[in-house]
């Protein structure tokens, strides 16, 4: 037996070679602390591996969002709430408008919030005092309510013979109270369990309609990384990168690595500003001729970084928008939502927001104002916002020609005293009279005796360049369209721009697609008040703002069309610019038909009664959409070639010298232009029958030829 025992320990005297390989494996122990270590290893990893994953991630990004969003209802329902009870909501704007140099609207919130606190102060005293008269209510409240039910059961027992009928009513009132106290037991105990749940879900979908989540927590095909808050080692980096070898190696040389040039990065509205000291040797053209490059060096889009010129020398300012910020809309024009006043001489209109989040307000006190921009980008709605806001002035007077004619101003019917609507040579005949009708009524202003008071008198020519190239011939052999001194139309606003803001005869001109041809230089200096919508290029640009504008770093032409709708870049004394910059870009609100016509019921309420003039003597009354539809007949569309001659036959003496450019002019900007099919031009019929659905009713009679 002992020959079959293998020792675990080796004896001192045995010898070395005792152990063979035929010796058993190592014992049981020592595998056993090792196979923990492996295993544990194995755990660590499939826990890291499930934590890591995608599916992890998503997961904890969805708990994360949907937390968020509660969070964030919960804030935005508490402030809202702490607005309606308190005066916070009055003293930001008096600040807000206090900031923008606006003292004006600071006063007339400062009066707002007096008037909001005298009655809250009057419903608290007179809660104090409710106490005793709502006891002695209710004291004799109940008192009548018995009494007239013991009433009524006199007259039941009287009606049966049965002097248990006496107290039957006040019985019947007793059981249905025990049985509304029975159902309210029955439902106190779901309403309880079930009411926390409906809050939760209130303040989350509160939350989600905000977007109160971070970007971080978003789907991947929401989520923007390019939108990482702007520091100051950011900037610098990015101006590091412009490809300026001066400055790049001015920046290398500063001690404290370029942070000497920046000045303080601070909030303004969806976006920071920061002011940058340039090095010597650097200009600011160079800084502002790189702004794409600027821009994607600091992880946003060219439209998001707005470059501008301060008042200190060899220094640039960047605003810088927060990642998407300026695809938001900005809410609803005040003239839709408040009680609004308007005074044309020391009044100013609620037209939008600046990029810094701060209201916009514009002046139009003795101002000529032109606005351009190309085609549907909400030229027509913001000259229109300014006019609703001074229609509220009931001393101004309306004459405006809209040489489209589509009802973009058919809510004045009624409010103006010219309204001419219509595209063709015919109305620009009205127009050009109409506008000769002002210089008549400025030059008698200008001959009366000094000291003359006169109401303003307010000219609009929407689409004016329309007039500018209209081929019309008058008797007099005087062309009405042209920039030339023969020019009728030319002559007539040039006449106003150079006298008639003495006498407050004024005119506001809306063009699209820039040009010498259709908007004359003289005409383009004369206005005081320049706005631009986005333009295709800079040229056009400098003939909008002008080349001090443009050179200090207005950029209408790098608005993204079609995107930027409603986003104009206004260079005027009549809004508040800051210092050192010679425009401003302004986020205007949107004012929709309906809306506007509410609005023009409001400024027409404040008048005794306003005859408005549709035509002159110049034929029949013609409605080009509603013809052309005629004319389209039930075929689904039509070569514009066609449809030309069907006018011409329709009405000879209307549409008989119709060219494309007429239809265009009817038709362009709409739903209904023309557009190609099999590489020829057509109109749709469904696309007319649309628009002239949508269209006011006040709208749909365009004016005589």
């Amino acid at each position: 037996m002992t020959d079959n025992v293998v020792p675990l320990f080796k004896h001192p005297s045995t010898p070395t070679d005792t152990v063979t390989a035929a010796s058993p494996t190592p014992a049981p122990a020592a595998a056993g602390t090792v196979r923990p270590v492996r295993v544990w290893k194995r755990t660590a990893s499939g826990v890291r591996t499930a934590v890591t994953s995608e599916q992890a991630r998503t997961a904890a990004r969805l708990v994360a969002r949907h937390g968020m969003y509660v969070i964030g209802g919960t804030r935005i329902t508490a402030k809202r709430t702490w607005d309606g009870r308190t005066a916070s909501r009055y003293e930001r704007m008096i600040r807000a408008a206090e900031a923008g140099g606006n003292f004006e609207e600071a006063k007339e919130w400062e009066d707002r919030l007096q008037r909001f606190r005298s009655g809250r102060h009057h419903r608290r005293m007179d809660l104090l005092r409710s106490a005793p008269d709502l006891a002695k209510s209710a004291a004799v409240g109940t008192g009548l309510t018995v009494g007239g039910l013991l009433l009524l059961g006199i007259v039941l027992a009287i009606a049966n013979k049965d002097i248990s009928w006496l107290f039957a009513p006040i019985g019947a009132v007793i059981e249905a109270i025990r049985m509304i106290v029975v159902v309210a037991t029955v439902v106190w105990g779901p309403a309880l369990t079930v009411g926390p749940w409906l809050a939760l879900l209130a303040l989350w979908g509160v939350g989600r309609r905000q977007q109160t989540a971070p970007q971080w927590t978003l789907p991947a095909q929401q989520r923007d990384d390019a939108g990482a808050p702007i520091t100051p080692s950011i900037v610098v980096t990015a101006l590091r990168d412009l490809g300026i070898a001066p400055l790049r190696g001015a920046i290398k040389d500063m001690g404290d690595a370029g942070a000497a040039m920046l000045g303080p990065i601070r909030i303004a509205g969806c976006g920071v500003e920061v002011d940058v000291t340039l090095p010597s040797g650097v200009s600011t053209a160079e800084v502002q001729g790189r702004r794409r490059k600027l821009a994607e060096n600091l992880a946003r889009h060219e439209h998001e970084v707005f470059i501008t010129i301060p008042v200190a020398a060899r220094t640039v300012r960047l605003w810088i928008a927060d990642s998407g910020a300026l695809d938001q809309p900005i809410g609803p024009s005040p003239l839709t939502t408040d009680v609004v006043t308007a005074n044309y001489k020391t009044g100013k209109a609620p037209w939008g927001q600046d990029l810094r989040g701060d209201a916009a307000a514009m002046s139009l006190y003795q101002r000529m104002v032109l606005i351009t921009g190309l085609s549907n980008q909400g030229k027509t709605a913001a000259l229109r916002a300014l006019a609703l806001w001074l229609a509220k002035d009931k001393a101004v007077e309306f004459r405006i020609a809209d040489l489209k004619g589509v009802g973009d101003w058919a809510m004045f019917d009624g409010l103006a005293t010219t309204l001419i609507q219509g595209p063709t040579d015919g109305h620009v005949v009205q127009a050009t009279e109409m506008v000769e009708g002002l210089v008549a009524e400025m030059e008698r202003r200008i001959q009366a005796p000094p000291g003359t008071v006169f109401d303003p008198l307010v000219g609009i020519v929407d689409e004016a360049q329309v007039a500018f190239m209209c081929p019309t011939v008058g008797d007099d052999k005087r062309p009405y369209g042209g920039s030339k001194a023969t020019s009728r139309y030319f002559m007539a606003v040039r006449k106003i721009h150079n006298q008639g803001r003495a006498v407050d005869v004024l005119l506001w001109e809306g063009t699209q697609d820039p040009t010498d041809q259709n908007l004359p230089k003289l005409v383009r200096e004369g206005a005081h008040t320049r706005i631009s919508l986005v333009l295709g290029t800079e040229s056009q640009a400098r003939m909008a703002l002008g080349d001090k504008a443009i050179d200090g770093g207005a950029a209408p032409h790098l608005l993204r069309q079609g995107l930027d709708k409603g986003t104009v870049v206004a260079a005027s004394d009549g809004i508040a610019i800051p210092a050192g910059q010679a425009s401003i870009t302004v986020r205007t609100h949107y004012i929709d038909t309906e809306q506007a016509i509410e609005i023009a019921d409001q400024a027409k309420a404040l008048r005794n009664g306003v005859t408005t003039t549709h035509t002159t003597d110049h034929g029949p009354a013609i409605d080009p959409l509603a013809d052309i539809l005629s004319v389209l007949g039930s075929e689904p569309r039509v070569l514009t070639q066609d449809v030309l001659k069907r006018l011409a036959t329709l009405n000879e003496k209307a549409y008989g010298g119709w060219t494309f450019i007429n239809l265009k002019r009817v038709l362009d900007g709409t739903p209904a232009a023309p557009y190609k099919s099999d590489g020829r031009m057509v109109i749709g019929r469904d696309r007319v029958a649309r628009v002239l659905a949508n269209r006011p009713e006040t709208g749909s009679a365009s004016a005589a030829e």
